[in-house]
């Protein structure tokens, strides 16, 4: 990476206290201080995590539709998209790896800002790190800050009366508007620009982010390629600042900025620059991030949790009569609105966001311990032992499993509500009750308030390990798998991105070839 980039003298003025200034400034210190203590650590895993759900996504049509698109475009190659050795144009690898990073919906997840930060930073700041021959460390800066200034987007329109993002209740998919912002200062600072560089950055992006989330509700595989847009978005609008395009730098604040364009009357211009910049460096947003342990959406999980809580308590699905899953209120549009729709889903992927469906998945599920060892330290137990182990897995969520007669069954036996503490604890969390009534009229109930992955309840190094395992066991033999794992645990000292890039390629050397 070069030494900071000196903008063109058109430029946002240096002393301007905008708030796509502020963030900037804070981008252009942290790339100076480097990040504090455990944070590096913290993205590192978050990099793992995004490595193994992407690899896990290959065998999908998204990803693939977007690899043959970016090669009929062709280009200057730069940089590697995950699943081929085949290198690309940076932003088309963006394109590619924000993609397969959202296609399962596995992704990490940050609250209340409803949103998933690191799908869209990630693959941006990896194409640009190898295009640009970043160190490992420069590139885990760069990540944590472009996922930090996301979350403070995303925050920045969190309404606490609502109870809900202003952007997803408006039908704005968070993740991408934010995300593309996010991604172009992570981009920024890989490409070496100085904070007025960063500032126009921002200005630029403003204008590349899009996403609407009807396919939660209805289908269609859209939403998966959001992350990937954003991450493209952000490579493209920091090499037009590198190159002398500016960006307005009001543009988040301002009267026709990126938040009155978006949330319109519900736009509070007093809130919004302290919501973005309050503690900034101080306070960082980006180590509060939720890791998944089941391959759906997020405002599944606690429903899941719970069913296979009672499950291990001895209940048998067969004497099921009745269930009623609690949820809060925002999350009914998702995952339980159509009922009929959610109750019958007409895909493994619409299956992800059925709460019907999840839970019926959870009270089927084979107890176990999520564990990556056998007989000795590291060794891995195999993929379907460790799937096993996770509880709820892809598998899961095929389409065959879809249409799976005993889980459509107990489906329609799910009903859905708003559970009071429910909606009080969201969206800091995604809790549920869940009630099952028996053949013989008596009651079990579990209350899951605090969801499996948060910093309050976090996967152990354990599950992290077993869960990469078993979404990238099946692209790749254990070797290479392992060797991958060990080059992003090296990361943070790696003089560059290339072992860590070959390590990829390696993998799944014959996937979208």
């Amino acid at each position: 990476m070069s030494a900071p980039h000196t903008a063109a003298a058109t430029a946002p003025d240096s002393t301007a206290t905008t708030a796509a200034r502020q963030l900037a400034d804070f981008a252009s210190r942290s790339r100076e201080a480097g990040l504090p203590d455990g944070l590096r650590e913290k993205v590192t895993g978050h990099l793992l995590d995004l490595v193994g759900n992407s690899l896990a996504a290959l065998p999908e049509r998204p990803g693939a539709a977007v690899r043959e698109l970016v090669e009929e475009w062709g280009g200057t190659p730069a940089a590697t998209a995950i699943g081929s050795a085949v290198r690309l144009p940076a932003p088309s690898a963006a394109l590619v790896n924000g993609t397969l990073a959202h296609t399962l919906d596995f992704d990490d997840t940050h609250l209340p800002s409803v949103l998933h930060p690191s799908a869209s930073v990630l693959p941006a700041a990896l194409a640009t790190a190898e295009a640009g021959g970043a160190t490992g460390a420069q590139l885990l800066v760069a990540s944590a800050v472009g996922i930090e200034v996301t979350c403070r987007l995303g925050m920045a329109q969190y309404d606490e009366a609502l109870g809900n993002s202003v952007f997803f209740d408006r039908g704005l998919h968070a993740t991408a508007i934010c995300g593309a912002i996010g991604a172009a200062v992570a981009a920024a600072l890989l490409r070496g620009l100085d904070a007025d560089g960063i500032c126009s950055a921002i200005g630029i992006s403003a204008s590349m982010g899009a996403g609407i989330i009807e396919s939660n509700r209805t289908g269609g595989t859209v939403k998966r390629v959001h992350c990937g847009w954003a991450a493209h978005a952000g490579v493209v609008a920091a090499d037009m600042a590198r190159l002398g395009l500016t960006g307005p730098p009001t543009v988040l604040e301002g009267r026709f900025g990126f938040f009155q364009a978006y949330c319109g009357e519900r736009f509070d211009s007093d809130s919004i620059v302290p919501a973005l910049t309050d503690g900034l460096g101080e306070r960082w947003e980006c180590a509060r991030l939720f890791i998944k342990p089941y391959p759906c959406n997020h405002f599944t999980h606690a429903g899941m949790d719970a069913a296979m809580r009672l499950r291990r308590r001895g209940l048998d699905p067969a004497r099921v009569a009745g269930l009623t899953l609690g949820v809060p209120a925002p999350v009914l549009r998702t995952i339980a609105e159509p009922a009929a729709e959610k109750a019958r889903p007409r895909s493994g992927y619409h299956a992800a966001f059925s709460g019907p469906y999840t839970v019926a998945t959870g009270l089927l599920a084979e107890p176990g311990t999520a564990t990556a060892t056998e007989s000795g330290p590291g060794r891995a137990t195999g993929r379907g032992a460790i799937h096993r182990g996770l509880g709820v897995f892809h598998q899961d969520f095929t389409d065959e499993a879809a249409a799976d007669p005993a889980r459509l069954a107990l489906a329609a036996r799910v009903s859905c509500v708003a559970d009071e503490e429910c909606t009080r604890v969201f969206p800091h969390q995604f809790p549920a009750v869940l009630t099952a009534e028996l053949d013989d009229g008596t009651t079990m109930t579990e209350r899951v308030m605090v969801n499996k992955g948060s910093p309050e309840h976090p996967l152990t190094a354990g599950e992290l390990t077993a869960k990469f395992l078993a979404n990238a066991l099946g692209t790749g033999d254990e070797q290479a798998v392992r060797a991958l794992a060990d080059r992003i645990g090296d990361l943070a000292a790696a003089p560059d991105t290339t072992a860590l890039t070959r390590a990829l390629a390696a993998v799944a050397p014959g996937v979208h070839r």
